[in-house]
């Protein structure tokens, strides 16, 4: 074999599969779905018990449709989304949501980001271009990274960003507690303390509703009030029982966020990182 040949476990366009959870996203659903398979070659929606034209949308594009009868949660949209995409021998699974937030072009920059960070869970942090995101989720997003490194012992740069590729070993965890947007941050967790798992953030563009440009959101489903209470007292809940807090904010303080970004805006592109482990 030669020596250019990439290695087993490198990830491109055919061994990931993107997952889209959905639900009435018939505003944008399909130039998203477009995007995807412009970057990669198996993607997944899981169409959550829309009741709009969602998934009409899709209805000659070569996706694997999965649907909800009735509507069960983000959560349970994600598991659904990894188990098919583990299925077909996805070696990683990267989710985007279905409103268009999420540019598809930045997928292969948290490939890339994986190939050098490999078992790490890639986030696409929303660092740039943030005067557009709206205050009030600038602040939900600063309280969530504050409330998931109690549960991971590490901080995260836009820890509540649906823009992820997880190795299939993360994707493949099973009894992983809470619904809805409380599931995205468990996942973290689980995964941190369970298999050693650390994130890293590549920074994309925020994209929002704006005065400054002409492009058409739907209201979130995120609201931050109730949400954040859930993935907090959640995350609380869990660190009090876990232990340890203590060491938990040592470890915290040891281990800043690892952005990687080699045009050096953020910070440089970072060595396969070595978590200092609380305890």
């Amino acid at each position: 074999m030669p020596d250019t040949a990439l290695p087993a476990s490198h990830l491109d366009r055919h061994t990931v599969a993107v997952v889209i959870p959905a639900l009435n996203e018939a505003l944008r659903i399909r130039g998203v779905v477009e995007g995807a398979l412009l970057e990669c070659d198996r993607v997944i929606v899981v169409d959550d018990g829309s009741d709009d034209d969602t998934v009409a949308q899709l209805a000659d594009l070569p996706v694997t449709l999965l649907r909800h009868a009735r509507r069960m949660g983000k959560g349970a949209s994600l598991r659904d989304g990894f188990r098919e995409a583990l299925r077909l021998g996805a070696r990683a699974v990267l989710s985007m949501d279905g409103d268009g937030q999420h540019a598809a072009s930045d997928i292969p920059r948290l490939l890339a980001a994986a190939n050098r960070h490999p078992g790490c869970v890639v986030i696409g942090a929303r660092l740039r271009k943030r005067s557009q995101q709206p205050l009030y989720r600038r602040l939900a997003n600063e309280f969530g990274d504050w409330g998931i490194a109690w549960g991971t012992g590490y901080q995260v740069a836009d820890s509540q960003s649906g823009q992820r590729l997880y190795p299939a070993a993360v994707a493949a965890l099973d009894d992983v507690p809470g619904e809805d947007f409380v599931f995205e941050a468990q996942i973290l967790i689980s995964a941190s303390r369970r298999l050693g798992t650390r994130c890293v953030s590549v920074p994309i563009e925020s994209r929002y509703k704006s005065v400054h440009s002409g492009e058409q959101f739907r209201a979130s489903h995120f609201r931050p009030l109730r949400d954040l209470w859930r993935i907090t007292s959640h995350i609380v809940l869990q660190a009090v029982r876990h232990g340890g807090l203590v060491a938990v904010h040592r470890s915290i303080r040891a281990n800043p966020p690892l952005v990687d970004d080699p045009s050096g805006e953020f910070g440089n592109a970072l060595p396969q990182p070595q978590m200092q482990r609380a305890g």
